[in-house]
């Protein structure tokens, strides 16, 4: 069973930039998908962005699009979210997971990591 671990995550100020990495112990395959959610207390896990392993396409949500990049290091079954012009409103804790098809709902991927916490101040 593959396991994803977050890191990268700390404390900027608005205006700056973090890069969260996402490993996974087992190989990632072309017809997967990679996710990225976040979440804050007692709200839903809100969809990031995505990639299409194989392809290397990425998909965003509106709130994060022009300042959140997502890449794929294939040899090194690695995901990353480089955000820029992070604001306030980005604070939260961000998950990555796993599905087949494309999808926006978190209850259609699996493999959750711990999350890695990414706080920003005004």
């Amino acid at each position: 069973q593959v396991q994803f671990v977050e890191s990268g995550g700390g404390w900027v100020q608005a205006g700056g930039s973090l890069r969260l990495s996402c490993a996974a112990s087992a190989r990632i395959y072309s017809s997967h998908i990679m996710g990225w959610f976040r979440q804050v207390p007692g709200k839903e896990r809100e969809f990031v962005g995505c990639i299409r392993w194989g392809t290397q396409r990425t998909y965003y949500a509106d709130s994060v699009k022009d300042r959140f990049t997502i890449s794929g290091d294939k040899a090194a079954n690695t995901m990353y979210l480089q955000m820029d012009s992070l604001k306030p409103e980005d604070t939260a804790q961000y998950f990555c997971a796993r599905t087949t098809s494309y999808s926006t709902y978190a209850s259609d991927y699996s493999y959750w990591g711990q999350g890695t916490q990414v706080t920003v101040s005004s």
